[in-house]
Order: structure tokens, then sequence, then C-alpha cells
């Protein structure tokens, strides 16, 4: 098939996923670049339409044993239409989010719990860093986290969207309900306790919080543990992603 026209139903109908109602509704998001579309199929991430610049046939060669009948040729115009990024990617693609439950976290042990986590951009980063660190799982706290399916924060992964599950908890006790028998660990900005002496002792969970806000006393109040990045005085802090890969170097690897 090969459409040409941003006025095409699909193409507008497509367009819609970059608006987090419509990912909602649908259940669909968009993934954009050969590498993420790559990676996302590597990792059986359901596709459903992958939209293909015209004078890229050869790259239809590695999606044509799976994908073939899903394969839609289109223009650079199209494709700016269907993408976020300022210039179009060679290739986008409609893929079925993937839900996760409690039994994908059933051998986890050692978790990292984002709370209210709003850039994009350091939620992608994070999630990278997560699986560089041999991050067991994720745990998405509170309902003022940034959207994981937005483009930008898919992008920001790197291709490693689809290497570790992720789960929403809204609340402590449904925390406590869940992984209670986890160790909790809050990250702060004051504390006795100095990363470069600091080990975890069996299933952990590490706690991070936003850099406007940080964790909330809630999760303060519920921890087992605090610690700290110990740092020049010259600096006041650290961006999130950078202080969350340093954490997860030391104590998951």
């Amino acid at each position: 098939m090969i459409i040409s026209s941003v006025n095409n139903e699909t193409v507008k109908s497509t367009a819609k996923l970059l608006q987090k109602k419509y990912r909602d509704s649908e259940n669909k998001f968009i993934l954009e670049g050969f590498k993420c579309v790559e990676e996302a199929i590597l990792s059986n991430i359901e596709i459903e339409t992958v939209f293909l610049e015209q004078n890229k046939i050869d790259w239809a060669k590695k999606f044509e044993h799976t994908h073939k009948d899903k394969i839609i040729y289109t223009t650079e115009h199209v494709l700016k239409k269907i993408s976020s990024t300022e210039s179009a990617p060679d290739i986008v693609a409609i893929a079925i989010k993937k839900e996760y439950s409690q039994s994908d976290f059933k051998n986890a042990k050692k978790l990292v719990l984002l709370e209210n986590i709003k850039d994009l951009g350091n939620l992608g980063t994070i999630i990278r860093s997560c699986c560089a660190f041999n991050a067991d799982g994720i745990i998405l706290y509170g309902s003022e986290n940034a959207d994981i399916y937005n483009p930008k924060c898919i992008r920001s992964t790197v291709g490693n969207f689809w290497k570790i599950p992720i789960i929403n908890i809204n609340n402590t006790a449904e925390l406590k309900d869940k992984f209670g028998d986890f160790e909790l660990i809050a990250t702060l900005p004051k504390t006795n306790n100095y990363l470069k002496d600091f080990q975890i002792k069996g299933k952990t969970i590490v706690m991070f919080g936003s850099e406007a806000d940080g964790l909330s006393k809630d999760l303060v109040d519920l921890s087992d543990r605090q610690v700290k990045i110990e740092m020049s005085n010259n600096v006041e802090s650290l961006n999130l992603s950078v202080s969350c890969a340093i954490v997860l170097y030391k104590l998951f690897l």
C-alpha cells in the first residue's frame, strides 16, 4: 500500500496518537526511527502498522517475514505529520501498549521506584540506566509521572524501553501490599548515610523523587534506610537521571 496524502484518514488517526488521551483510549503508541522499531519487534511488541519512506524499500526486507502486510509506503511529508521529531524519520510504526502485572516482578530483587517524574527526557534516560545497571523492574509511583509512551520518552530510552517491566502504584498501602518484603531505600539530599559506604542487603527498592519536589514525606517515612551521593560543596545538586545512574551503578552492579 502507498499513502502520499497527509489528509488520508489513516494518517490523521495515526497523528492523534501523538496525544496522550488518544494513546490511552486506543491503547496504542508511536515508534519513531529504525532502531526503535527494530528493537520493539525483537522484543515481541505487537506492531499494527509500519509507515516506511518510499526510497527505503530495502529496509522493508527486514520486516517482510513478519510484517509484510502491515507496511505502508509513504512520503516525508506524511512521516513528518505522524512523528514528533523536527525532521521526519524514515520509519514510523503504530504499536500496541505492553501491559505488565505483578507476576512480571515475581523473581525481582532489585527495583527502582520513581515518584512523579514529569520530565520526559529524564524518565527515558532513567529507564535506560535501569537496564544498564541490572534493575529488575521499575515502579512508577503517584499520579503525576510523565507518560512513558510519549515518543520523547521512548526515544530517550534508546531502544531499552522493552527490556524492563514497568508497573504503576498509586499509594503506600498498595506498595506495602505488593512489595512488603522489600527494603525501601530513600535517596535524599540530606542524610548521614553516604553512598560510598552504602550496601544493599537483599530484596531492595531504591526510591527517587522529582528534581523539583524530591520524595514525598509518605515515602520517606516508609523507608527503611536513606542514602545520599557525596559531592563537592560547590555543587548543590545533580540532574535526576545522573543521580539515578550513579546510585544504581554503586548499589546494583
